[in-house]
């Protein structure tokens, strides 16, 4: 096992689980409202932020299901894996994108999409390196029957 594979998974624990504490606060309307985002009682920001919920479920559920495959040995952790990344960076983006652009630049919500949007950056690199290097030994009948 690779030095970077233990940081990837200790960051999956931890955006995959936070995720789903995040989401469970919001449904029980546990996080009082000097922490909630501005306007936060205003139904399109409340329709804008419950449409994160698919997309941060599938980023924990692809996350999750990266680590049980590594665990089980299956090589379906890397795509899994760099899926989750994707969508973990993609969720941050959105996030980061719309308070930018409302000119709303309250750090407490801030950090959190930063993070998002960067840390998948550090590990996706060696993922496609790795994919890259993996083809490079592959015979032109290998390329073939990976196309669509």
């Amino acid at each position: 096992m690779s030095r970077a594979k233990p940081k990837l998974f200790w960051f999956f624990w931890l955006t995959d689980v936070a995720f789903i504490v995040y989401w469970a606060i919001v449904f029980f309307g546990l996080l009082p409202a000097e922490y909630m985002y501005q306007d936060y009682r205003d139904p399109n920001l409340v329709a804008w932020n419950l449409s994160f919920f698919p997309l941060d479920m599938l980023v924990s559920l692809t996350g999750f299901a990266s680590l049980y495959s590594y665990r089980r040995g299956s090589d379906n952790w890397k795509p899994l894996a760099i899926v989750s990344l994707v969508l973990t960076s993609c969720s941050g983006l959105q996030a980061i994108a719309f308070w930018a652009f409302k000119a709303d630049f309250d750090w407490s919500w801030w950090l959190p999409n930063l993070f998002l949007l960067i840390y998948p950056l550090f590990f996706l690199p060696g993922f496609l390196r790795a994919e890259s290097a993996g083809r490079k030994g592959c015979k032109p009948q290998c390329e073939a029957q990976s196309q669509p």
